[in-house]
């Protein structure tokens, strides 16, 4: 074998193994491709849904579909445009659980008595409150529509008593506004541990439009309790009277 041969031999044996690396290059790069191809179909097919899902405003749908496709296919075209929306879609969702929630917490009754129908809405105070030692307990506040009694407001303890016979004044505060004195008194009876607001039409109007209504009241255990209700579910339709 010449010498020529001999070089052209050894020039064979010493690009094999480079043709061999890159043609597993490039069957890798093929693969990548397919693979990333595949992924944004898959992450379109999840685009569409989410997208279906915000046409109608259902926006847990549409929250639940964006978290699985950024999940599932992060760095593709379809979860960039996606997450441009996602903000969006997130904040509209936890706005509709939070008026689900708070709606969910008025309670209301319609009961027939003397003289026809009486109507009530009632929620509990956010924290349980101890006013007299004997441990945390809940607190409500009542609007109530009589046909023979009329309209009053009033809050009820489960323990305790208010400090509020023949009258007092109670502090009201709407959110974060300043504090309001309202008139307030505690019949003389044992049937309910109730202090009724005076002025029930003006508590009213101002539950309306706001998020929390604090009453801070005094206590025959001596100070005073405050009582934080989380207002803004109120449907005043429910009291139609009032206005």
């Amino acid at each position: 074998m010449t010498s020529r041969h001999l070089l052209a031999t050894a020039l064979l044996a010493a690009l094999l193994p480079l043709t061999a690396c890159q043609d597993r290059e490039a069957q890798a790069a093929a693969q990548a491709q397919a693979q990333a191809a595949a992924a944004e179909t898959q992450a379109e097919a999840g685009e569409r849904d989410f997208e279906a899902a915000v046409a109608v405003e259902n926006w847990a749908l549409a929250k639940a579909q964006a978290d699985v496709l950024l999940a599932r296919y992060p760095d593709t075209a379809a979860a960039e445009r996606v997450r441009a929306k996602f903000d969006d879609v997130a904040a509209k969702g936890e706005a509709l659980r939070e008026t689900a929630r708070t709606q969910a917490l008025w309670i209301y009754n319609t009961a027939n008595v003397e003289g026809g129908e009486q109507l009530s809405a009632a929620i509990y105070a956010k924290d349980n409150i101890d006013v007299d030692g004997t441990g945390a307990k809940r607190v409500q506040l009542i609007f109530r529509d009589h046909p023979s009694w009329g309209r009053s407001s009033y809050l009820v303890l489960q323990a305790g008593d208010f400090d509020c016979v023949p009258s007092c004044r109670v502090n009201v505060r709407v959110d974060d506004g300043e504090p309001r004195r309202m008139a307030a008194n505690r019949p003389q009876t044992d049937e309910a541990i109730a202090m009724f607001i005076d002025d029930e039409r003006a508590l009213w109007r101002l539950l309306d439009g706001a998020k929390t209504v604090s009453i801070e009241f005094p206590v025959k255990a001596g100070g005073t309790r405050t009582a934080v209700f989380e207002v803004a579910g109120l449907d005043r339709a429910k009291l139609p009277k009032w206005g």
